[in-house]
């Protein structure tokens, strides 16, 4: 694709684009959600006190203990990204996020801030996942659906950025709370939640919805109305009309061959970009990256690390840092070559921190050295997954589907994403510990998510399609004409669905493959056409 990250509007776009990439960064703020919870729990569970108050002997956890406590967030979300879909189709993307974030999670928080037992503990985690679960299928819906196609990939990219950065608050806050003896410990890291679901609910107050689901709900004036807002154009201005025109020929071709149903989400090739979408956010979890950030303060206190909640703070800050690169080699490099990237350098990591640390437990103790090349290793990682797998998971998979089952297909994809991100953290206390019924792998776990990150290798080789600088409409012109995923860098885009539209039956009956071969017939038959009186005045001269 010809395009290249800029900040500033490429020829020919219609309007202003600041609103548009403000909106979506400003939606973006929902990943703090995620990110500062999973961070919270990682120092929570090895604080004195709250050991103390919250488990059985007062010291220590048993593994079904904390792969409970962890996972069962993780259970919440799976539950609702599924229930995202048919929220978002019945009040909107707009309104779907502020119920998520403004009653669902919050109602989490509460029972955990007010819990002084495991089993209200408990139940405030589900529910604050099945908030988090509603959001985090939500935002990169919203986001692509607003952003302008020439910066869509940093746009969406940027709520991996905003779960980094929760990660990272996290774990200053732990730090700087996990000595207090007294229920503050953990009381005020989880009630500091409530102020990032009022940042998002007061912003979402005054956003508009997304013109494209407007279109699918035939609010035709109200769709004009919320792009011209996007776009700082006229409603009525030719930019806003044309592009409109666009959106609305595709969803009626779309929902010409039927209604839209969870059926249709296995049918064609939305099937396969189903496909594409699920094993992508599965291999992201399976890359190994939320062992590090769920459990990584309780590994590196147990593998005999000096200062883990230190170490959990830099690790964390990596995660920031690197995933501004990601933001902008996602529109330069491309989806496709920054995952190959990604998955290959995290593939080597692994091993080597594996290696390193099997080496180290086998000669008794850590030596000082092995625990720095540790360290400095688990940093290179996280600086690959950051700057890859972790914003453009979310990007591929905000792209990949048509309007009519976008919000059916990308819940499940991100229903993926936590059953996976559940099956992790419920089994890695049994993975890592010792003691009867556990595998005690220690740091022999980093082999398994090494072994995952070579499977990412062939993954990305043969089922992720480069997307970069296309319309989301164009999207499905792409997987309907290509059929190798190595060969989508030379996709040119050649339909436009007005055209098929004013063509009536006999084009809605053509496949897109040969209706895109038509037009490009026609055009190239208008140009000869063109060219020919050209040509015959030149020879007359």
């Amino acid at each position: 694709m010809p395009y290249n990250f800029t900040l500033k509007k490429p020829e020919g776009e219609t309007g202003k684009s600041w609103p548009a990439i403000a909106i979506g960064l400003f939606v973006a703020f929902g990943g703090v959600l995620f990110g500062y919870d999973t961070g919270t729990i990682s120092g929570i569970l090895a604080m004195p006190y709250w050991l103390k108050l919250f488990t059985d002997d007062g010291a220590a956890l048993t593994a079904s203990q904390d792969s409970l406590i962890v996972s069962i967030l993780s259970a919440g979300t799976f539950f609702g990204a599924l229930f995202a879909a048919p929220l978002s189709d019945w009040i909107g993307r707009r309104l779907g996020l502020m119920v998520g974030a403004g009653i669902v999670f919050n109602l989490g928080v509460i029972l955990q801030t007010a819990a002084t037992d495991r089993p209200i503990f408990i139940a405030g985690r589900f529910f604050a996942g099945l908030g988090v679960g509603l959001v985090s299928a939500q935002i990169p819906l919203y986001q692509s659906e607003t952003a302008p196609k020439w910066i869509r990939g940093t746009i969406v990219g940027a709520y991996q950025l905003a779960i980094t950065i929760g990660l990272f608050l996290a774990s200053i806050v732990n730090n700087g709370t996990k000595d207090r003896q007294d229920t503050g410990a953990y009381r005020i890291p989880i009630a500091i939640q409530f102020a990032w679901s009022i940042i998002l609910v007061s912003g979402l107050i005054i956003l508009p919805e997304t013109p494209r689901y407007l279109i699918k709900r035939d609010n035709h004036d109200k769709a004009a109305k919320a792009l011209s807002k996007l776009r700082r154009v006229p409603p009525d201005h030719p930019g806003i009309l044309e592009e409109l025109a666009e959106i609305e020929a595709n969803h009626r071709y779309e929902m010409s061959l039927g209604k839209a149903t969870y059926l249709d989400c296995f049918k064609g090739t939305v099937r396969k970009r189903l496909i594409t979408g699920c094993c992508l956010q599965a291999l992201q979890q399976l890359t190994g990256v939320n062992f590090i950030f769920y459990y990584g303060t309780q590994y590196f206190l147990r593998a005999g690390f000096q200062n883990p909640f230190t170490i959990q703070c830099i690790t964390n800050a990596v995660n920031v840092g690197s995933t501004f690169p990601g933001l902008y080699m996602v529109e330069t490099l491309g989806r496709r070559n920054l995952l190959l990237m990604g998955a290959i350098g995290m593939c080597i990591c692994q091993f080597i921190v594996g290696s390193v640390g099997t080496a180290a437990e086998q000669h008794g103790s850590p030596q000082h050295a092995s625990q720095q090349a540790a360290i400095a290793f688990v940093c290179i990682y996280i600086f690959f997954f950051a700057s890859s797998w972790g914003p453009c998971a979310w990007v591929v998979t905000g792209e990949l589907y048509p309007l009519k089952v976008r919000a059916k297909c990308l819940s499940m994809t991100t229903a993926s994403n936590w059953l996976l991100n559940w099956a992790i953290a419920y089994a890695t206390p049994y993975m890592v510990n010792s003691g009867p019924g556990n595998a005690n792998l220690q740091s022999k776990v980093f082999f398994v998510w090494g072994s995952f990150c070579f499977v990412c290798i062939g993954f990305v080789w043969f089922m992720i399609y480069e997307t970069k600088g296309l319309t989301l409409e164009q999207v499905d012109e792409l997987y309907e004409i290509v059929g190798k995923a190595w060969q989508s860098n030379s996709f040119r885009p050649a339909l436009r669905f007005t055209e098929v539209e004013q063509s009536g039956d006999a084009g809605r009956k053509m496949s897109l493959a040969d209706y895109a071969d038509m037009q490009e017939r026609k055009r190239s038959v208008g140009h000869e056409e063109q060219v020919a009186p050209d040509m015959e005045k030149y020879q007359q001269v």
